[in-house]
């Protein structure tokens, strides 16, 4: 124990705070998913439900940096958890009842609330990293991907987690459930938080958000098509593509394709985690200076773009579901997780290590604002392409997104004094 490094007590909690956050990230996901579409909502109508969450995370990311400077680490993070613990009982209070707007509206509010709470949660998670991580040997690279894997890991229990909630206890029982639990864990999570976070520092301009740095930009922009072309199908056309394909219509049919869907859902997931959390041994990491890892962005981009594409022209030529395309979606989809996650690795390396300590915030701010952006256009492009164009589009869309992610990444440039993050 005293060959811990210095401020792995504080990483560990930040972390365990983190976990718990993303179980019921996942788990709201595919509660509000499933829950209207069962209702009869179209493709569009479930990519509007999200929206406010995506557009919240734009503005909440460009002015939490600000915050956490302002304030401290600890008091963006107790304002995360805290906040999602109030949406998810107010989500409890939706009636039955109601008229068809009214709930869209309402639901459209509350995750709202939990798009906020999750990026003052992420911002804080993640900026913590530069500060505690060990400064050479690769740690920066491997502690972030620990963290940024693992949640991932959490978050696809998250989705199964929401999918069997929905089958058994019905929509408000669980909301008030995952309430209850992150409720709990927030209490630990500030009586037991070690030191070793900034407290903030007054007078910081709000202006200070907006980053400089040309390669922040690039990788931000790079961040914008690289979750966009997920989110693209991941949101609403994989999902319901496959409830069309496992469910008969009936109770019975309906449960047992919750179950497959948050199945598949929570195992990309935690492949997603997984790898990611490999991502610097898989790129040696250790034994590899920054200035070599960057052509890495653009390389892993390119790679990625192959899956997507191959799954657009084999969905064109299979309109009707047919079960040799389910199996090949199913393949394909878990491969692109596995790429997918060396990508978002590498961005996630890379906006710590172009960030002063002094700005960490603001830029990660700034870079996870991109990340929102990104999500909110493949959010708003999933209901809309499946609904046009079927799964073809969505993964057609996907694919052009993509190679847009490895063009912005190919303009990142090693700095002109490297800061040393990996030797």
């Amino acid at each position: 124990m005293t060959d811990r490094p210095e401020g792995l007590s504080a990483y560990i909690a930040v972390t365990a705070a983190y976990w718990a956050f993303m179980l019921t990230d996942g788990a709201l996901r595919m509660l509000v998913l499933l829950h209207f579409h069962t209702l009869g909502f179209s493709p569009v109508q479930l990519a509007y439900l999200f929206v406010l969450y995506e557009v919240a995370g734009i503005v909440t990311n460009l002015s939490a940096g600000w915050i956490a400077v302002r304030f401290g680490l600890t008091a963006t993070l107790y304002a995360g958890l805290g906040l999602q613990v109030l949406a998810l009982v107010a989500l409890a209070q939706l009636d039955p009842g109601w008229a068809v707007a009214t709930s869209v509206v309402f639901v459209m509010l509350v995750q709202g609330a939990s798009g906020v709470a999750k990026d003052l949660a992420k911002m804080s998670s993640k900026s913590a990293v530069k500060l505690l991580a060990p400064k050479d040997g690769g740690g920066l690279f491997r502690w972030v991907a620990v963290l940024t894997g693992s949640k991932n890991a959490v978050k696809g229990l998250g989705f199964l987690l929401g999918a069997a909630l929905l089958a058994t206890l019905g929509f408000s029982a669980s909301a008030l459930a995952l309430a209850a639990v992150l409720g709990i864990i927030l209490m630990a999570v500030a009586v037991f938080m070690p030191s070793g976070l900034p407290r903030g520092r007054k007078g910081t301009k709000f202006t200070e958000v907006f980053s400089r740095s040309r390669n922040i930009n690039w990788l931000s922009a790079a961040r914008v098509f690289l979750f966009g072309a997920r989110d693209v199908w991941f949101v609403v056309g994989i999902p319901i593509y496959f409830y069309a394909v496992l469910s008969d219509g009936s109770e019975a049919g309906n449960r047992a394709a919750f179950f497959m869907i948050g199945t598949f859902m929570a195992v990309w997931i935690i492949l997603y985690g997984a790898v990611q959390a490999s991502a610097p041994r898989l790129l040696g990491a250790a034994r590899r200076s920054e200035a070599e890892l960057i052509p890495a962005a653009r390389r892993w981009a390119l790679w990625l773009f192959v899956v997507p594409a191959g799954l657009a022209i084999a969905a064109a030529l299979s309109p009707v579901p047919a079960p040799w395309l389910t199996a090949t979606l199913v393949v394909g989809l878990l491969l692109f997780g596995g790429l997918f996650a060396v990508n978002s690795a590498l961005h996630s390396y890379l906006v710590l290590a172009f960030s002063r300590d002094e700005r960490v915030t603001m830029d990660v701010g700034f870079y996870y604002m991109a990340n929102a952006a990104g999500r909110l256009v493949g959010t708003l492009l999933s209901g809309l392409t499946y609904q046009t164009g079927g799964l073809a589009l969505c993964l057609g869309t996907a694919a052009v997104m993509i190679a847009l992610s490895a063009l912005a990444a190919g303009r990142l440039k090693p700095a002109p004094q490297p800061e040393g993050v990996l030797t």
